[in-house]
């Protein structure tokens, strides 16, 4: 049956209400939509004539090409008559739309490798224009509006969304993607309402930026709480605005926090995949501070593989970058990596090394670490735990299991005020480090006392 009938005439209503159409609509996959409305015996030409496309472009998208552009999709749902809900375009109290999902999100039950080639497909199209790793990208949507959004929005409104997040970005350094998560979200179910507001070109771009780095900062909190399907659709989302913002800085932002999701995850050849599209933006960019914060994770990542030749080339790399970097000008998003942060990373990288390849890097690991944790303030409190953890392990390693100890339950001290899983998960490796020196009262002491805290198995 022909549900259209004529160029002027919208599908029938219960077409968008199928489930499938619903799934395909949800992910804006909009070639299985067009493929789902041909069974409905709508044709390209009808389709092309709705949309505004021509037939050759319906075709294309037909055979998989992607559709990103809001503008684009916005035109798409508007003339075929997609309640724009059902695409997270707009919020209404009939479509209730998710913006950001406050548990994990609903493919959970696929393997993790098959996400993160997915996630890698999805960055691999936004960052190089082109689905070099394959074109499903998964879902990044999710969680219905409260409050509606003006129906014309300027630049107080957009600035608005960014004092926002710097506020929250705050409370997250302090005390853990915890604390903010759910504002984080609350405040992206009004800001993601503003895309279908009116606008002139220069706000809506800005807005693109900003709704960008909240959910970058959305991503952040759920991977400090162990939320990763959360974490990976709200970076998902975030890459898309971020390029629609034209902010290749961004971009490469987004794409070294999704990386460092896949280091927490153990996982350094996938982080390394992510970091190196990452690393095509930055250097776009041309920000140094951005190559410089990729060489640095891209070295970890080295690290963790037990690659000191490539570790050290990099890490060096890092500092020149950071060296020509002016900080004072950098975005928010990157401004929080300063002079103690590159300490932290070089402290960071070479403790890895002294775990996986040699003792010797403690030499290293220490003083930087050490510097570090000195130049933290109060206001970098998971900072500061995560280097008194690493501090610890390399004064075990080095054979002061005395100084070590103690600085591990500062460490636990820190971490106990703190509402993040990363602090947690961080101190695993110090752990089998305290178990391995159970002889020693105050290592079996320290073992205990970290796996009380951290849930874990200890050999008591």
């Amino acid at each position: 049956m022909n549900t259209i009938g004529s160029q002027s005439s919208p599908v029938t209503p219960d077409v968008w209400d199928q489930q499938e159409m619903r799934d395909a609509l949800a992910r804006r996959e909009i070639s299985t939509v067009y493929r789902l409305l041909r069974r409905h015996g709508v044709s390209q030409r009808q389709i092309a004539a709705l949309t505004g496309q021509s037939q050759s472009e319906v075709s294309e998208i037909l055979k998989g090409r992607q559709v990103m552009a809001y503008d684009v999709l916005a035109r798409i749902a508007q003339g075929l008559g997609v309640p724009r809900g059902y695409m997270g375009l707009a919020y209404d109290e009939a479509t209730a739309v998710r913006v950001a999902a406050t548990a994990e999100a609903p493919h959970s039950e696929e393997d993790e490798s098959v996400k993160r080639r997915k996630f890698l497909a999805h960055a691999a199209a936004i960052t190089v224009g082109a689905a070099v790793f394959g074109t499903d990208s998964g879902s990044w949507a999710s969680s219905p509006a409260q409050t509606p959004a003006p129906g014309r929005i300027g630049m107080t409104d957009v600035r608005q969304v960014e004092a926002a997040t710097r506020a929250l970005r705050t409370l997250d350094y302090q005390y853990g993607g915890g604390s903010c998560r759910d504002a984080v979200v609350a405040q992206l179910s009004w800001g993601q309402q503003m895309l279908g507001a009116n606008a002139t070109d220069l706000v809506r771009e800005r807005l693109y930026v900003a709704l960008a780095d909240l959910h970058n900062l959305a991503g952040w909190t759920s991977f400090d709480t162990g939320l990763y399907d959360s974490a990976r659709n709200h970076f998902g989302q975030a890459l898309g605005l971020a390029k629609q913002g034209k902010k290749e800085e961004l971009v490469a932002n987004i794409l070294y926090r999704m990386g460092r999701v896949y280091l927490h995850q153990n996982a350094p050849d996938d982080a390394l995949k992510v970091f190196h599209l990452g690393q095509l933006a930055a250097q776009n960019s041309g920000s140094e501070l951005a190559v410089g914060i990729l060489c640095a994770n891209e070295a970890w990542a080295y690290a963790k593989m037990g690659s000191d030749d490539q570790t050290l080339k990099l890490l060096g790399r890092a500092r020149d970058e950071f060296a020509r970097a002016n900080i004072a000008e950098a975005p928010a998003w990157a401004k929080f990596f300063d002079a103690n942060d590159l300490s932290a990373m070089i402290g960071t990288v070479h403790t890895e090394l002294a775990q996986m390849v040699d003792a010797k890097y403690t030499r290293t690991a220490i003083p930087a670490l050490t510097k570090a944790i000195n130049g933290y303030g109060e206001d970098m409190s998971r900072s500061r735990s995560f280097n008194l953890t690493s501090l610890s392990i390399n004064h075990l390693l080095d054979g002061d299991i005395d100084h070590g100890a103690r600085l591990g339950r500062q460490a636990i001290e820190l971490s106990e005020g703190l509402k993040s899983v990363r602090t947690k998960d961080r101190m695993k490796p110090l752990l089998r480090e305290a178990e391995k020196r159970r002889n020693n009262p105050d290592a079996r002491e320290l073992a205990e006392r970290v796996a009380r805290f951290t849930g874990s198995d200890s050999a008591a």
